[in-house]
């Protein structure tokens, strides 16, 4: 099993103030975040997940922000933002950028406070997000590739048309909005010894850090990021915000391919560690969540799980990791959850060797239904060019137990005198 890669960054440099010097969210910030958010949002359940305890050697928690109104945390950030404008600035309409979940926040916070959203996504959003986004009162425009792309479309917008721009993570107003989660993980679980967050543009870690450390400062506050997609962790090694080239990840929620400045000072001062974990490790997360929490979250939403699973001995319990979000195209959630099952070792494709004559192929199945082996698909052929005359090719795609029951497998079908091609 893979583990996640850490980036232990200076604590030296990391205590210094970044220049410019950003003044920082304060805990009063994030009260009084919250007293603006009674009756808007749900306090979400803070559940142990056996499974995932027995695995580390202590309790583990999922914060089910995956159950959130609009199904995740930005909602939080979007209405603390819009609900400070003053009516004039809400009469003109908000606009925003983002690859869904913000999009949803902003759509469901304007809807509550008479203003209308514009929101600019990338063409490659999932279609779910676009389609609950319009539902939820929002104008979408769909433009780019990136969610870069469509920051770039929406603040465009904002001045063309005096719209006011809801930035998705890097706001005062958001990042207390944000950090009102970590009020309610320390109401919920007073004796946490560890916090994992997931990290996109920093929003949520920022806030959740500052609400963990201004009352427990032993608290370690680690976030997480998908390898491909790690802005935070290239930038922490600078000392300053650097933009990645690409961000190809699975987990499009937390594809950001730079920091914001005010994010970057908070997790700069507040944050203990940044892990990263690969769209493998996403995946095997995302399956895990489904299979024994019994919770449907994006990949995005499972980074910390990943990060757990990865590495069990790594954190210290008890330990807590927020579920950002539930909002998954069906599609993606099908190929995630098969590349899952592939990554975990539980389906095996494999192509033998056997002489065409009757009765063969059925033997070789025979032969997989006796070691307990689901068979998905076959395919059997005879026209390949490393095959002599009479011989012919079985392609199998198989479900197995695991990557010691495929291996088990394949020795089973050598020892029976199966000539396996594929893999070798």
């Amino acid at each position: 099993m893979s583990q996640a890669a850490s980036l232990q960054f200076d604590t030296t440099l990391a205590s210094q103030p970044p220049e410019p010097t950003h003044t920082l969210v304060g805990i009063d910030d994030i009260r009084a975040a919250r007293e603006l958010l009674r009756g808007v949002v749900r306090d979400t359940p803070l559940t142990e997940c056996a499974p995932l305890s027995t695995k580390l050697g202590g309790p583990a928690y999922l914060k089910c922000e995956s159950l959130q109104r609009a199904g995740s945390f930005k909602v939080r950030g979007a209405y603390v933002r819009m609900a400070r404008l003053s009516d004039a600035e809400r009469a003109r309409g908000v606009v925003a950028a983002s690859a869904g979940n913000h999009a949803q926040g902003v759509a469901v916070a304007a809807n509550l406070l008479g203003s209308h959203a514009t929101v600019f996504m990338p063409r490659t959003a999932p279609l779910t997000k676009v389609t609950a986004t319009k539902a939820y009162g929002a104008t979408v425009r769909l433009i780019g590739v990136s969610v870069a792309d469509a920051l770039v479309a929406a603040k465009d917008f904002a001045e063309q048309t005096g719209a006011v721009f809801i930035h998705p993570f890097d706001h005062p107003d958001v990042i207390a909005g944000q950090g009102t989660v970590g009020l309610e993980l320390l109401e919920q679980c007073p004796e946490l010894s560890t916090v994992l967050v997931s990290m996109g543009g920093g929003g949520l870690i920022s806030g959740v850090a500052v609400a963990l450390k201004a009352v427990r400062p032993d608290i370690q506050v680690v976030g997480v990021q998908a390898s491909a997609s790690a802005a935070f962790a290239k930038s922490l090694q600078v000392g300053q915000p650097v933009t990645l080239k690409t961000t190809a990840t699975i987990a499009d929620g937390i594809a950001v391919n730079r920091p914001g400045e005010l994010t970057f000072a908070h997790v700069r001062e507040l944050v203990d560690d940044v892990v990263t974990v690969s769209d493998e490790d996403l995946a095997r997360a995302l399956l895990f969540c489904f299979e024994r929490a019994k919770l449907v979250v994006e990949p995005a939403g499972v980074a910390g799980v990943a990060a757990m699973l990865a590495d069990p001995r790594r954190f210290t319990a008890p330990i807590a990791t927020v579920l950002t979000g539930g909002n998954i195209d069906p599609l993606l959630m099908l190929r995630v959850i098969e590349h899952g099952l592939a990554a975990a070792g539980r389906y095996l494709y494999l192509m033998v060797r056997a002489t065409d004559r009757p009765g063969n192929l059925a033997s070789t199945l025979a032969l997989l239904a006796e070691q307990g082996v689901n068979v998905l698909d076959v395919e059997h052929f005879r026209h390949d060019s490393r095959l002599r005359l009479g011989e012919a090719v079985i392609a199998l795609s198989v479900e197995t137990r695991g990557s010691e029951h495929s291996e088990q497998l394949l020795e089973i079908l050598r020892h029976a005198g199966v000539s396996v091609m594929f893999p070798a």
